[in-house]
């Protein structure tokens, strides 16, 4: 790999020193600043942004080198700091490395290990230069896929769970109840892996009886079975390169879990109806709303492919327990199913979304989907009202105000939801760099709405 190139900062104050290293690094193609003081480094420091390097010597009068280090952290954090020290100070060096340095340079030191030092820091900050630009764009990634939503703490550590294994073949078990998006998740983690532009393959496995299920997943040799007019290549061949998600792992018969078992011990499998041993490059997500524990107890579940499944495990939450997110995505659904239905923008009234929140949704993300659509089908106009949900959120809510709770705890709660919208506006515009336009467009709202809110809520 061809070595990079940058701009350097020389700091020393002795100028012998400065002229020496501007000398052996611009040998390389670097170009370089000098300094003789730590207040002059300071000053070319707050008007160079584009700095690639900056090499300090640690022992200065006035502004020292660990103060050039602390500024540098500050100003320009993606910049290595490499400390130049006399061998009676390499102990201050250590501190300073403790500190963020990315390395020293013992006096005296010979060319060659200035260069390579250099060049090692310079790899480095294209390394994690890089690094930041691929996170951008998963990020970018996950907002154009848009149908992950969530800023409620338990779905904000799922999304970071998400980042840290997308890019692993770890094998990965996804539990929640029914409707709360594991298809979804699996999808994510795919899209953010480094297969991405290989398949993803999904079946659910309760869909289908084993016999059949068998020679979906592995494939089958013609005539191995009353039907097997040809010979199939099963969803393992067609997702080699790629992923495959398999739904409700739970529902599988102990026959079948001894061939998964043996696939992701050895990537090994035989089409039905043959003896040869095929292999392929699969990355394995299952999932399941079953209790994998009481089911191995009951012997319905073996514990071996149960502890190679579970290298990874990702805890998906029902919806009753992430009562934030369901504003988000009751708009996220209007807004989905108004475009099929050639309606405008939907509002909610107040009475509407204080039911969808209150509601314990035991269909989850999906039941509130469904019940989004369905109310836009039916309703007139462009305002959802109560009455426009479905009869068993209308009688939840009936239920809940006959027993006094809303006169006693209405003032706490449409203050506790003030605060929610706060928090939500505030994240919007932490993310959008204060531009308004752009934090309405995240929150889902015409810049004007989101304006009137904020004066509303002060902020």
């Amino acid at each position: 790999m061809e070595t990079a190139t940058g701009k350097a900062l020389v700091i020393d104050d002795e100028q012998k020193m400065c002229q020496f290293l501007e000398l052996v690094l611009s040998q390389d193609g670097h170009k370089v600043l000098t300094a003789t003081s730590g207040e002059q480094a300071l000053d070319i420091m707050r008007s160079r942004t584009d700095l690639d390097v900056i090499v300090t010597d640690l022992m200065m009068p006035g502004i020292t080198g660990m103060e050039v280090l602390e500024e540098a952290k500050r100003l320009l954090p993606d910049t290595p700091v490499i400390m130049i020290t006399g061998y009676s100070t390499v102990e201050n060096a250590v501190q300073a490395m403790k500190a963020g340095a990315f390395d020293y340079l013992p006096k005296p030191f010979k060319v060659d290990e200035v260069k390579l030092v250099v060049n090692k820091a310079l790899d480095r900050r294209v390394i994690a230069l890089e690094n930041k630009r691929l996170r951008r764009e998963l990020q970018a990634i996950r907002e154009r896929s848009g149908e992950i939503i969530g800023t409620s703490e338990n779905m904000q550590e799922v999304f970071r769970l998400v980042e840290k294994i997308a890019r692993t073949d770890a094998t990965t078990l996804i539990r929640g109840e029914s409707g709360t998006g594991k298809d979804l998740i699996a999808r994510e983690i795919h899209m953010q892996s480094l297969r991405a532009s290989k398949p993803f393959v999904s079946i659910n496995c309760a869909a289908l009886p084993e016999t059949l299920l068998e020679s979906e997943l592995f494939g089958h040799a013609r005539g191995a079975f009353t039907g097997a007019v040809m010979t199939k290549r099963g969803l393992f061949e067609e997702a080699d390169g790629g992923t495959i998600f398999l739904d409700e792992i739970g529902d599988i018969s102990l026959a079948l879990q001894a061939k998964l078992l043996r696939f992701l011990q050895n990537r090994e499998f035989i089409r039905v109806g043959e003896t040869i041993v095929r292999c392929v490059d699969v990355r394995v997500i299952v999932a399941t709303n079953k209790d994998l524990e009481t089911a191995i107890e009951r012997g319905d579940f073996r514990s071996d492919l149960y502890y190679r499944l579970n290298v990874i495990t990702i805890h998906l939450p029902p919806l009753r327990e992430r009562r934030s997110d369901i504003p988000l995505l009751a708009k996220h659904f209007a807004r989905k199913f108004a475009a099929k239905c050639l309606k405008g923008p939907i509002s909610f009234s107040h009475e509407a979304m204080d039911a969808l929140v209150n509601y314990d949704w035991p269909g989850n993300v999906r039941e509130l989907e469904n019940a989004i659509e369905r109310a836009l089908i039916l309703m007139e106009g462009d305002d959802l009202d109560i009455y426009d949900l479905p009869d068993e959120v209308i009688e939840a809510s009936e239920v809940r105000k006959s027993k006094g709770q809303d006169n006693i705890e209405d003032e706490c709660f449409y203050e506790a939801v003030d605060e929610y919208k706060r928090e939500l506006i505030t994240e919007a515009l932490e993310k959008s760099d204060g531009v308004q336009a752009k934090a309405a467009e995240i929150l889902g709202l015409k810049r004007t709405t989101l304006n009137e809110m904020m004066k509303r809520l002060g902020i």
